[in-house]
């Protein structure tokens, strides 16, 4: 076939057309007018992120106290060993402790579980969510997040988008940063999920969602969890009700290579998941969740191998759907 013959199908083109917008379409005064009773919670999960928490949540208690346009804003700290708590609660955060908002149920880890416990823990009809990590922050990622949600009822998840920089040492490659995306995340969802092929960016750690929405889904605890929230959320609401923004440029720091194929591990596993689910696998055996990796200049390096063999369980685990999670407690009188 000639490549040049290819075109988007119909249903990506329609859908990336009519719902995508960016961050500047949605201005405060509009957004006011339309916000109504809604209340909006902005959740931030972080783990070490002393040196970039505190603004994050400074810019976003300004545009609170300005506007209205927030009601609350949560940060969840994921199990930190620097000052991340004090940092975000001296500029304006309310802290929950990812253990704390999780007790009595089964010890998760990874970003995934650090979500679930911040929509657990808030209480906005609309929830935000942003990264910890990010320099520079802006208060158009909130505003861009949350106007389609509040300008349009038809509109369940709204997904971010932005140029994201890698700094080299030889430069700057301007869209650099999306390599797991790029490598794993969006030839997974052109091959089994294709109407999602117009999500620029699936992996992206901004987003915004109706609570009545989010409640109804389960939260990978890995890196998969954006990945499974957006299949999950086209099985659930449809393409229709999920938008995306653009947000302009995000900065943050970046992993190494052996981080990032970690991650594409996650995803990978998480994929497999969801096919399962779907009753497109054959085989009930799930696929391995060990994965070895090889470490240059290492003191324990292996005689002969100059490298060092790393070994890391990439096993997904979930939390259920709150809403269900919610159901059964009260069935036992809790």
């Amino acid at each position: 076939m000639d490549q040049t013959d290819l075109t988007a199908s119909p249903v990506v083109e329609a859908w990336t057309t009519y719902r995508t917008s960016s961050a500047g379409r949605w201005q405060p005064a509009e957004l006011i007018r339309r916000k109504g009773t809604t209340t909006v919670s902005v959740v931030i999960p972080a783990r070490n992120e002393e040196a970039t928490v505190g603004a994050i949540v400074a810019t976003v208690r300004r545009l609170a106290q300005r506007t209205g346009l927030v009601d609350e804003i949560v940060v969840v700290d994921s199990r930190s060993v620097d000052r991340t708590a004090e940092v975000a609660e001296a500029a304006g955060a309310r802290v929950v402790h990812q253990d704390d908002v999780t007790r009595g149920l089964p010890r998760l880890s990874g970003k995934g579980d650090a979500l679930w416990a911040g929509l657990a823990a808030s209480t906005g009809d609309v929830v935000a969510f942003i990264d910890g990590d990010l320099e520079g922050f802006s208060d158009h990622f909130v505003t861009g997040l949350i106007g389609p949600l509040l300008s349009d009822p038809s509109v369940e998840f709204v997904k971010g988008f932005y140029h994201r920089p890698l700094v080299r040492s030889g430069g700057v490659e301007q869209d650099g940063g999306g390599r797991v995306t790029e490598l794993a995340a969006r030839p997974l969802l052109n091959l089994f999920w294709p109407t999602l092929a117009g999500v620029v960016q699936p992996l992206a750690g901004e987003y915004a969602g109706r609570r009545r929405t989010l409640e109804r889904i389960p939260f990978v605890s890995g890196y998969g969890v954006e990945f499974a929230m957006l299949v999950d959320l086209l099985d659930l609401v449809g393409l229709d009700a999920l938008a995306q923004v653009d947000l302009g440029e995000r900065r943050h720091r970046h992993q190494d290579t052996a981080a990032l194929g970690r991650m594409s591990a996650q995803i990978m596993v998480t994929a497999w998941s969801r096919l399962h689910r779907a009753g497109l696998v054959l085989t009930e055996r799930p696929p391995a969740t060990v994965l070895t990796q090889f470490r240059r200049g290492a003191e324990d390096a292996l005689p002969g191998l100059d490298r060092t063999i790393d070994v890391t369980d990439i096993d997904v685990q979930e939390r259920p759907p709150l809403a269900s999670l919610a159901r059964s407690r009260r069935a036992v009188g809790r």
